[in-house]
């Protein structure tokens, strides 16, 4: 079992930043790719960025590149999302996860945080 724990969300204005953090325990943390995925009020859940093992590789959604970006320490066993240039559509529960490879599908995830949430003001 993988234990995920989010922290850094909150209320930000339009144009600015947040930055996620998701702490892992319980299995080795570079055994696993870890992403960031985002569920907004009456949509489903959404993939965001994704970042490789080692994290010599990072994938994004079109929606959030330029503007977001994922790494992990993985001597703190710890991934992060860095959120710049903030809008209101970004505004969701922003979830962390755990995979063997490298998913962008929510269904394919083998495990979960608990999500953070994350408001965006106009």
């Amino acid at each position: 079992q993988v234990q995920l724990v989010e922290s850094g969300g909150g209320l930000v204005q339009a144009g600015g930043s947040l930055r996620l953090s998701c702490a892992a325990s319980g299995r080795t943390f570079s055994d696993y790719a870890m992403g960031w995925f985002r569920q907004a009020p009456g949509k489903g859940r959404e993939f965001v960025a994704v970042i490789s093992r080692s994290g010599g590789s990072t994938y994004y959604a079109d929606s959030v590149k330029g503007r977001f970006t994922i790494s992990r320490d993985n001597a703190k066993n710890t991934v992060y999302l860095q959120m710049n240039s903030l809008k209101p559509e970004d505004t969701a529960v922003y979830y962390c996860a755990a995979d063997s490879g490298l998913t962008t599908t929510p269904t394919s995830v083998d495990y979960w945080g608990q999500g953070t949430q994350v408001t965006v003001s106009s």
